[in-house]
């Protein structure tokens, strides 16, 4: 409710320069996702199938964290290497704190004799996360393609995020309304993409509760630069703090 808040706060509306334009660009994005969705693995419609069998014979329990521990324990019994993944961020210059929970299965796959390993993320309320207020027909036409359950690789959802990002930024501003943060890139994809210390696009950090366990399943646990401190020269006459120098020796990333 408070995001749908916000999100109504209006601005002037920005029109673009030709409508042929905008329904060419929806076109494009359209025809883009349905071929993103499109494409689907062996391994991918596995899991699919065995998650709508189990969830068919749960109908009336509600999508929570329990149904989710649920639905890992039948997942294991079907042979999949399946856990739950909670990641949190903290607030970093403009971009909301949050967190977000969904159901990972470890994929092992034999190439030119060695095996290797790919994680499938498997989300069963995918379709909601990108939801606005107010949106767009043409926003609301790509919305509605996305599927309520989504099981794929990193490389597909992100793809997926990038198109509606895209796409939520567009139908808000022809609505006249701001791109609140909850809304771009870099949040989205810290719901289920891993950040490292490295990302340029880094929101403080993201924890998998799995690798206190010591189960990583591919996840960096990000941890801040350690900063030494600098020695004040009290020979200088001493203009300014220790702290003020550290502080802008640091290196802070944000969205």
């Amino acid at each position: 409710m408070v995001h749908d808040f916000i999100e109504q706060e209006s601005s002037p509306p920005i029109f673009p320069a030709s409508s042929n334009c905008l329904a060419m660009d929806h076109q494009a994005k359209y025809f883009a996702l349905q071929e993103i969705l499109g494409k689907m693995t062996e391994a991918e419609a596995k899991v699919l199938d065995s998650v709508l069998k189990h969830m068919r014979s749960n109908k009336e329990v509600e999508k929570t964290s329990s149904f989710k521990k649920w639905l890992v324990m039948n997942l294991k019994i079907d042979g999949f290497n399946a856990s739950i993944c909670q990641t949190s961020w903290v607030t970093s210059l403009g971009c909301p704190a949050g967190d977000y929970e969904y159901i990972e299965i470890i994929v092992l796959k034999e190439e030119n004799g060695k095996t290797k390993s790919s994680r499938l993320i498997v989300d069963i309320e995918f379709r909601s996360q990108f939801e606005l207020a107010r949106p767009t027909p043409s926003y609301k036409e790509l919305t509605d393609t996305l599927p309520t359950i989504f099981i794929g690789s990193e490389e597909k959802l992100n793809n997926i995020i990038s198109l509606l990002c895209s796409a939520a930024k567009q139908s808000l501003r022809e609505r006249g309304l701001y791109v609140p943060p909850w809304r771009t890139t870099t949040y989205m994809q810290s719901k289920w993409l891993k950040v490292t210390a490295n990302s340029k696009n880094n929101i403080g950090y993201r924890e998998n509760k799995e690798a206190k366990s010591g189960s990583h399943h591919g996840f960096s646990i990000w941890s801040p630069p350690m900063v030494k401190p600098k020695r004040r020269d009290l020979s200088s006459g001493g203009g300014g703090s220790a702290l003020s120098s550290q502080f802008s020796n640091m290196g802070i990333n944000c969205c």
